[in-house]
């Protein structure tokens, strides 16, 4: 069996994305048909449509290496994974989706020895995508969902940006902000003056710190590694940097658990301190 290159790879991961992203979309405009897991959280049809096609996908593409997947995993216990797996968020940030937003992603990455290698967050509203770039580095382009990768237009390299000195803008959760979360950026206010908070949705925020729009995410509330994976992937390619709270690099390695108790998004790794 051949191996594809990462450039190759990462052009098939993100077609089967598109694919996926335009089948979320047919849902939206048909039924959701919206559910309750044993975790509260929603899931729905488009949540379905969209892992089934990159499972289906990724099986095509890279034969043999484990995929796990959020709503695969809730119906059985995730298998013996080695060094390389695939992380998959069919639908990042549903309860958005549900409620009529358009801040909802699909998160598809690629870890390798526990570190996040390639990464794609495709907001299929918006029509708009991240990704660790073929040739090195992150970029962000417009992509018609169900359409291929090598149709994308306005493509653009992305790059964090140093921290500023005063002023900084942090990305935070729309749905999951919480007190933890909200002294921290009272820390980061003592150390860098005023903190201008961005919310969304989703891996968007990740995205937002990658393309230097945010300098920093905090995350301090549980989730789970394919909620980060991608965005990590896209957010250290393009400079940054993704720490737990005590500061510690963050990495993926199923036999650890799934869980991710909290996390921290900097675009200036130099920046980066403990919660």
């Amino acid at each position: 069996m051949t191996v594809p290159s990462d450039a190759a790879l990462i052009e098939d991961m993100t077609t089967i994305v598109s694919r996926a992203a335009a089948a979320v979309l047919a849902a939206r405009e048909s039924a959701l048909n919206t559910r309750t897991k044993a975790d509260q959280s929603p899931v729905t049809a488009a949540d379905d449509a969209s892992e089934a096609l990159i499972l289906e996908g990724m099986a095509r593409v890279l034969p043999g290496v484990p995929v796990i997947s959020e709503e695969a995993s809730a119906r059985a216990a995730v298998g013996a994974v080695g060094d390389e797996f695939i992380l998959v968020d069919p639908v990042d940030g549903t309860r958005e989706l549900v409620a009529g937003r358009d801040e909802f992603t699909i998160n598809l990455g690629l870890v390798r020895d526990g570190l996040p290698a390639l990464g794609i967050v495709m907001a299929p509203a918006l029509g708009l995508a991240w990704r660790t770039a073929a040739g090195g580095g992150a970029e962000r382009f417009r992509l018609v969902p169900g359409a291929a990768a090598d149709t994308a237009t306005e493509i653009a390299a992305i790059r964090t940006r140093p921290m500023p000195k005063a002023g900084i803008v942090a990305a935070v959760s729309r749905s999951h902000f919480d007190a933890a979360t909200g002294a921290f950026l009272t820390r980061l206010g003592a150390r860098f003056g005023e903190v201008t908070r961005l919310e969304s949705g989703s891996a968007i925020k990740l995205c937002r710190v990658a393309e230097g729009v945010a300098d920093v995410y905090p995350r301090l509330a549980p989730t789970h590694q394919w909620d980060v994976a991608a965005g990590h992937a896209i957010l250290a390619a393009a400079g940054g940097t993704v720490t737990t709270a005590e500061g510690l690099p963050l990495s993926y390695r199923p036999a650890d658990g799934l869980r991710v108790a909290g996390f921290i998004a900097w675009g200036d790794p130099s920046a980066a301190t403990p919660c």
